[in-house]
């Protein structure tokens, strides 16, 4: 890479490790190692972007980040910000791409080791993850970038099958409501004679107290 675009690229890796290094906590082994190699990163950016061989120590970043319990909305974030950079140069503009593909890997990543409990939950992580992917096919097109492309269609259909998978076997919701604010037991109570479904109104609402439930919510459809 040219020097002016590597000068250019460096300080959007030096932002966007920063930015990871957000997501980081302050123990554990992945944690720490996380955190060196993100300043491994920050230190040898411009060297590594001037001899075009900076996404190796990236895609070594992004996995420690994981391996450390990042969330998904947090890489999101990282992710978000890096799409707000304007960068000039065609190899800082590389640089952005390739640290927002490598967003999106993670948070497939962290996403299919996810837990859901409502079919609710899947479609929103749908509708989320459809809009940044859309918008890295489109640019990677206009690049004609053949073989990113392919990557980023092929990632996408498989998380999208596998959230298909996931949503199918959850539980169907309903709306309910009532005139006044109840304990998710007695909710439970009311819509199926037994309150052994509590939990799954308060999981399934985001309830923050289940002794102070709102009076409209979704309800399993059992």
């Amino acid at each position: 890479m040219d020097k002016p675009d590597a000068l250019e690229a460096a300080g959007i890796v030096v932002r966007m490790c920063e930015n990871l290094l957000g997501t980081v906590s302050t123990y554990g082994r992945w944690a720490s190692e996380a955190r060196t190699a993100c300043g491994d990163l920050i230190a040898s950016a411009y060297t590594l972007l001037r001899n075009d061989n900076v996404a190796g120590q990236m895609d070594k970043c992004f996995q420690l980040i994981w391996l450390a319990g990042a969330a998904q909305p947090q890489i999101a974030a990282v992710r978000i910000f890096l799409e707000a950079e304007k960068p000039k140069s065609l190899g800082a503009i590389a640089t952005q791409n390739l640290g927002i593909r490598f967003c999106l890997v993670i948070e497939c990543n962290i996403i299919i080791n996810t837990t859901f409990i409502s079919r609710e939950d899947v479609d929103a992580i749908k509708y989320t993850m459809n809009i940044p992917f859309r918008a890295a096919e489109e640019i990677a097109a206009d690049d004609m970038d053949q073989a990113a492309l392919l990557a980023i269609v092929k990632l996408w259909s498989t998380l999208v099958n596998y959230l298909v998978a996931t949503e199918l076997p959850l539980p169907q919701m309903l709306s309910y409501w009532f005139a006044d604010v109840f304990p998710s037991l007695l909710v439970s109570q009311r819509l199926y004679s037994d309150a052994s479904n509590a939990d799954a109104i308060r999981d399934g609402n985001k309830i923050v107290h289940p002794a102070f439930c709102p009076p409209t919510g979704r309800a399993l459809a059992t």
